[in-house]
Formats: C-alpha cells, sequence, structure tokens
C-alpha cells in the first residue's frame, strides 16, 4: 500500500458539512414551530459576523469583527428558520437587535443540557475563489487504486494550511 491517498473529486468534507447544518436548521426549526425551547435545552451558535449574508447591527460587528457566539435560552424572540438561513431578536447590554444568519456562515452549534456539539468549518464565498489562469504544470488526474481492498473512511474536518 502507497503512503498517499489520492485528492477525492467528489467533495465529501462539504457534503456532511452540509448536511450537519441542516441538522442546526431542523433543531431550530422545531424551536421556531413550537415558541419555545424544549425542557432545558438551550443553544450556543457561534457564527462568522463578515460572512457573506450576516445581517446584524453595526455596533456587534465592531465589537466581535470575526466571530460571535449567541445564546438561545432565555429571552429571544421571532425565531425564524427556513433551508437557508435563521433570523432571531436577542438582547445586547438591554438594546434589542434583530439578527440574520445564513447557515453557512455558522461555525459551531452546541446544546450543553445534553452535551451535543457540532464544529463546522466557514464555507466558501458563494461566488467561489476568484479567477486564476491555468497551471502550466496541471495533467489529467491519475487515481491510484487502493491495494488493501479496505473500505476505511477518515472525516477530516480540520482546515487546510
Amino acid at each position: 500500500m502507497t503512503g498517499t491517498v489520492p485528492d477525492s473529486l467528489i467533495p465529501y468534507d462539504e457534503i456532511v458539512q452540509e448536511a450537519l447544518r441542516a441538522v442546526v436548521g431542523r433543531v431550530l426549526g422545531q424551536v421556531a414551530a413550537t415558541g419555545a425551547l424544549p425542557g432545558v435545552h438551550h443553544f450556543y451558535i457561534t457564527f462568522k459576523t463578515q460572512a457573506a449574508g450576516v445581517s446584524i447591527p453595526d455596533r456587534l460587528i465592531e465589537r466581535f469583527p470575526d466571530e460571535m457566539t449567541i445564546v438561545l435560552q432565555h429571552r429571544f424572540w421571532d425565531l425564524k428558520v427556513d433551508d437557508e438561513r435563521f433570523s432571531v431578536g436577542l438582547s445586547f447590554n438591554q438594546i434589542p437587535a434583530q439578527l440574520d444568519i445564513p447557515f453557512s456562515a455558522v461555525t459551531g452549534f452546541h446544546d450543553p443540557a445534553v452535551n451535543f456539539e457540532l464544529r463546522f468549518q466557514a464555507a466558501e464565498d458563494p461566488d467561489g475563489p476568484e479567477p486564476h489562469d491555468e497551471a502550466e504544470n496541471d495533467g489529467p488526474p491519475v487515481a491510484e487504486p487502493v491495494e488493501d481492498g479496505s473500505n476505511v473512511v477518515a472525516v477530516d474536518f480540520k482546515r487546510k494550511k
């Protein structure tokens, strides 16, 4: 068996991240439908404040220029959820604010009542990376078969450096 694994032409990490973000949407959707958190459940939701589609007051962006964690527990209102985003009213230093957050901006979800936690990579810009010239040394990809016949799958959500 060789020590190198070929790059996948299928974006498995992105597909899994999208599916797990749907878990957050489904949980928030259930809370929005009932109007209340069940039992002692409450949520810490971390998101990128500068991500595409995030709409929060400027004073919060100034205070949290990169990432922010909100808590949905005792005082929140107007929770609305759709397939792409959620919006919620929260109070910050006694000042009400409406937040609109796409699920693609969410980097963490934690329900401490049951010690359930999800971590995500920040989603790429929906327009994709800046266009660039093709590298002159790129050839067609060559897939190398795995010789040991194993079907082991490792999911690595770490950011590429």
